[in-house]
């Protein structure tokens, strides 16, 4: 067997996954629990102790959850695993984007109480946005409310794919002992705290059969109506082999079809085994998943990017993290190629060419130092000192673009200042930093007060800027309140003129042009075109005015904000004798649209949050009662467990001190999350 046949088959025993949920559904406990049956950790860390081997940053210890995603590889069963331990909580939700974009499968835990929750449908969308498989693995069936079936009724209605189970849980509640699985009729049963320590039961208990036949039955029909091979064995009646199921299975989900949806309790430790089994047995190696998404950076024209060790390098830095002796360790996913130490690679976008120092297999945040990596791994670089998050990265020979890591803008800014003015310019090192590892943290300084803002995506996004600063920087900073970031647009259509004269030296420097302003749909952003005839617009003076019309766009008519979702048409333009230059075209262009801005009934945009909070029934009419008076518009109420989820849009600048509130009013039994819906 040659070697490049070699390396592509031992990239078919590859899995790239990640492990996502809503905050407090048991992701990092999931995380934990795999990384101790598979041997790669030797202890089983406890979220709630501060000790999950994850979550190794202390901000994380403090508060319990999961802030940035941490990535470990391990053996199961011939097969090499990289995972992925993404964040839960909205405000990290570019952590989960930037991992979904270098990753080839997912496992989405729900809890077995609260069902698909508000961060649960987000982790899907973003799935679906990079054509991601998965698995659904419905956690805590051990917790008084468990519903196996409320869970799958919920994952059928919010999303559109078929929704087959694959297990069903063997008791639930304080009766929970293991669970069913519905491809071979075997109970798998956990008596004591090593997840690795099972008995199977060949037959299904007496006590379940009526509902493993039943749910069997189940996952035979959907399979049938997606499967041919299967659905001619069903409709004969033969009894269908674990092996066709299986490949049956493996097949729909990869093609983003059906979910395969599994059950237990990590924090009870059962149900790993088999969760790891499905990881190997349904999700995609990097040769089965979807084709890569790539341009030649030239024309901009569609090139073909395999998942093959033997072709050219190409590779996609996702993270960027600061180090404690002022180093960059990029994260990247090698797609193509092999990449060794003291390699040259060209950043595409940037255009620029830098040299790998070092690569590491990394474990968390410990480092396993390597040689050399082929196709198919995520691994950490040193040496890349100006490579950002979505940068492509190749063999200078053969350039090209691979498909970007879709980004967010922060909605909440706050000023921080230094506790001594000595200290500003360490400061503001230290927020530059940061602002190179979290593409959604920004820092500006305000105009007017000349005081530095910083932007983010929450309250507790900030919060854990401002925590790091403290220790990491040795920086004792003041930060003020928390503001919103709005944004401004447009009503009605308007016109109007920009022109720029003047004399130098008997030398006339003159511009004018005519524009038209109109609204757009909401996300829509700045559009320019031009309708303009004449005939001695050059390349030059276009873009020049295109310069102009955007910049002015970048400071609305009412506070100075973004203008959002608007159209800019440039209608016509005058010159006069002689030779046009672009500059003043770019300032009458500027003037135009300010001008015309103005006049087009502009509006402000308050970032709009979708909201959800989960309270007992009792206390729900006066939930409701609040959410109203914060301006929340209710979306649906529905059941959960026992507690009704009330889902609501409301403006983020009423929402700030609604957990205190919250907590107040239902005696401390309500909680509630929030995510970034839209602007209006």
């Amino acid at each position: 067997m040659s070697v490049v046949n070699k390396k592509r088959e031992s990239l078919q025993s590859v899995r790239n996954i990640g492990i996502m949920a809503h905050i407090d559904a048991g992701k990092t406990t999931v995380s934990e629990r795999i990384l101790f049956v598979t041997g790669r950790s030797h202890k089983m860390g406890e979220v709630h102790d501060g000790q999950a081997v994850m979550d190794w940053m202390p901000q994380e210890q403090e508060r319990g959850i999961t802030i940035t995603s941490a990535v470990t590889s391990f053996e199961w069963n011939g097969c090499e695993i990289h995972l992925i331990d993404t964040p839960g909580h909205v405000d990290f939700t570019m952590e989960v984007e930037r991992s979904l974009r270098v990753l080839d499968g997912a496992v989405v835990v729900l809890d077995g109480v609260s069902g698909v929750e508000s961060q649960t449908e987000a982790v899907w969308r973003q799935a679906d946005k990079y054509r991601v498989p998965r698995l659904a693995f419905v956690n805590k069936m051990d917790r008084v409310g468990a519903d196996f079936g409320r869970c799958l009724s919920m994952l059928e209605k919010r999303f559109d794919a078929t929704i087959i189970p694959v297990q069903i849980p063997l008791g639930v509640e304080h009766e929970h002992r293991g669970v069913i699985d519905l491809v071979e009729g075997k109970a798998y049963v956990w008596d004591g705290v090593d997840p690795l320590s099972h008995e199977i039961l060949d037959e299904v208990p007496a006590s379940e059969a009526e509902s493993w036949a039943r749910c069997r039955e189940m996952m035979l029909e959907r399979l049938a109506d997606l499967d041919d091979e299967v659905a001619e064995a069903y409709l004969e009646g033969e009894a269908l082999k674990p092996e066709l199921i299986r490949r049956a299975l493996r097949a729909q989900t990869l093609a983003n079809v059906a979910v395969p949806v599994l059950c237990g309790s990590a924090l009870r430790n059962r149900g790993i085994p088999p969760l790891i089994d499905a990881v190997v047995d349904y999700l995609p190696s990097p040769l089965e998943a979807p084709a890569l998404r790539a341009l030649d950076p030239v024309t901009g024209e569609p090139v073909e990017c395999l998942n093959d060790p033997s072709a050219p390098l190409a590779m996609l830095a996702y993270k960027v993290m600061a180090m404690e002796d002022g180093r960059r360790m990029t994260f990247v996913r090698l797609y193509a190629g092999s990449l060794a130490a003291g390699d040259e690679v060209l950043n595409v976008g940037r255009g620029f060419k830098e040299k790998i120092s070092r690569i590491f297999l990394l474990h968390s945040n410990n480092r396993t130092r390597l040689k050399r990596i082929d196709a198919g791994n995520i691994v950490g670089l040193l040496g890349l000192k100006r490579t950002l998050t979505g940068d492509t990265l190749t063999t200078p020979e053969r350039p090209l673009l691979l498909e970007e890591i879709a980004n967010y803008e922060p909605v909440i800014v706050q000023a921080i200042e230094p506790c001594y003015g000595r200290d500003k310019d360490k400061l503001d090192e230290a927020l530059a930093r940061l602002m190179d590892e979290d593409p959604t943290f920004k820092v500006r300084e305000d105009p007017d007060t000349g005081q530095t803002l910083i932007a983010g995506m929450g309250e507790l996004h900030l919060e854990v800027v401002t925590d790091r600063v403290r220790p990491e920087y040795g920086l004792e900073v003041r930060v003020g309140r928390p503001q919103v970031v709005y944004q401004e647009s447009i009503r009605e259509k308007a016109r109007a003129e920009g022109e720029f004269d003047r004399r130098e030296e008997a030398a006339s420097i003159y511009g004018k042009v005519l524009v038209e302003v109109a609204p757009l749909e909401r996300g829509a952003g700045v559009q320019f075109e031009s309708l303009a005839q004449e005939q001695w617009l050059t390349e030059d003076i276009m873009d020049a005015i295109e310069e102009g019309a955007r910049e002015a766009a970048k400071s609305g008519p009412i506070q100075g904000f973004p203008v959002v979702d608007v159209r800019i048409v440039l209608l016509g333009a005058e010159s006069d004798e002689g030779l046009p230059k672009s500059t003043p075209y770019r300032i009458a262009a500027a003037q135009a649209v300010r001008t015309a801005l103005g006049e087009a009934s502009p509006s402000l945009l308050a970032p709009i949050m979708a909201v959800e909070a989960v309270v007992p029934e009792e206390f729900m009419g006066e939930v409701i009662g609040s959410l109203n008076a914060r301006r929340g518009k209710i979306e649906g109420l529905e059941d959960v467990g026992g507690r009704k989820a009330i889902a609501c849009l409301a403006p983020l600048d009423q929402m700030f001190g609604y957990s205190t509130e919250l907590r107040s009013l239902t005696q401390g039994r309500g909680t509630f999350s929030m995510r970034f819906a839209h602007y209006g």
